[in-house]
């Protein structure tokens, strides 16, 4: 068995922007590391929605020195800083106890695999895709020069270091067999050939998609796997927009189900008491987007993609007159009930990098946080 490594909050950081990079999050956020110190070790982390004082003494009840939140605990910038209120509370006593705290908001929001997969996955939406489109950027193509029999260990390493993802598709590559040449001087020890003589190889080009996030990770693996001393690569920057990443999904349901039966599923599947719906409840529902607490600002992207039906949280009442105008039906869970999933999936999500990795880390859940608002029926 593989002996552990000892993590730092800065490892477990990074581990965070390869699943959500923070390029994602919007201008207004304040995403990664709010309270602590990088090099501090961890051996125990919490996930939460919310990094408030019920999390906070959950993480000192277990002995938690770091603690990932979506919503970030210090969201706007500090006029002030005391104990007079909840959030400078926290603040206080998580410096005081030497716990850290970092959030993963709306890069998470966009991120493949991320939130709103995790929402669509719930509500049993199949084959989505992003509502967003984003602008071009963010993704890097990588060719490097490879001699013949050692093309496969080259790509596994690149696979396995997060390369080769275009969509819902993933170890996509091409390659194309040519011949290189090279010339070391006396002080190099050449994989083939020898010092000072010109030689002439057949080798492979290979090339493969990698997200900007994961290119330090990406080219340190492929160095490694290398036989090369010196690796003759490229790393190109590319127009393309990212086809798996941006706020909100749309896909379809299984089956056609009417707006009452859709309904109740997502009240089932979320465990909500009540929810607020918009639209003729006999109405056939196929068509489904989905967007994660406060998601109305995907609303005129869930129209163009001819959705049916679009599940999100916090809809005001103007938003819902429009919607109702418009023919388009509306599912209003929550905000609280369509971010709190985030929990289990970020956590399933870390202990797979974690373990990959060999950081000896446990996760804890906050399985306790509550929605603020109470619902009578």
């Amino acid at each position: 068995m593989a002996k552990q490594k000892t993590a730092r909050v800065t490892d477990v950081i990074g581990l965070l922007n390869q699943i959500c990079p923070p390029s994602l999050a919007e201008d207004w956020d304040n995403v990664g590391l709010q309270v602590g110190d990088p090099q501090a070790e961890v051996t125990r982390l919490l996930v939460c929605l919310d990094a408030e004082e019920a999390a906070l003494e959950k993480a000192l009840e277990c002995g938690v020195q770091l603690i990932l939140s979506h919503h970030p605990l210090i969201f706007r910038p500090l006029k002030r800083l005391t104990p007079g209120d909840a959030g400078g509370r926290v603040l206080f006593r998580a410096i005081r106890e030497g716990v850290a705290v970092a959030s993963a908001h709306t890069n998470l929001d966009r991120a493949a695999d991320g939130l709103n997969d995790w929402l669509a996955e719930r509500l049993g939406v199949v084959n989505a895709r992003p509502l967003e489109t984003l602008p071009p950027g963010g993704l890097y193509k990588l060719v490097v020069y490879v001699p013949v029999g050692h093309e496969q260990e080259v790509m596994e390493a690149l696979f396995a270091a997060g390369a080769g993802k275009i969509g819902a598709y993933d170890r996509c590559s091409f390659r194309v067999a040519g011949t290189g040449s090279f010339r070391g001087s006396d002080a190099t020890q050449p994989f083939i050939g020898t010092p000072g003589a010109f030689e002439e190889t057949a080798e492979v080009r290979l090339e493969t998609i990698v997200p900007k996030a994961l290119l330090g990770k990406v080219v340190a693996r492929m160095l490694k796997a290398h036989p090369y001393e010196e690796v003759a690569h490229d790393l190109i920057p590319l127009a393309n927009s990212p086809v798996d990443v941006g706020l909100g999904r749309i896909g379809q349901l299984e089956q056609e189900l009417s707006l009452a039966e859709f309904a109740a599923q997502v009240k089932a599947r979320l465990a909500v008491p009540a929810l607020r719906l918009v639209g003729d409840l006999s109405r056939r529902i196929r068509k489904v987007a989905v967007c994660g607490g406060s998601g109305m600002s995907t609303y005129a992207d869930a129209v163009r993609n001819g959705a049916d039906c679009l599940v999100t949280g916090d809809v005001k009442f103007h938003e819902a007159q429009r919607a109702r105008a418009e023919g388009v039906a509306l599912i209003d869970a929550g905000h609280f009930a369509t971010e709190q999933i985030m929990i289990d999936g970020l956590s399933r999500r870390l202990r797979t990098l974690l373990q990959d990795c060999q950081f000896d880390i446990e996760i804890f859940t906050m399985d306790t946080e509550k929605d603020p608002f109470n619902t009578i029926v």
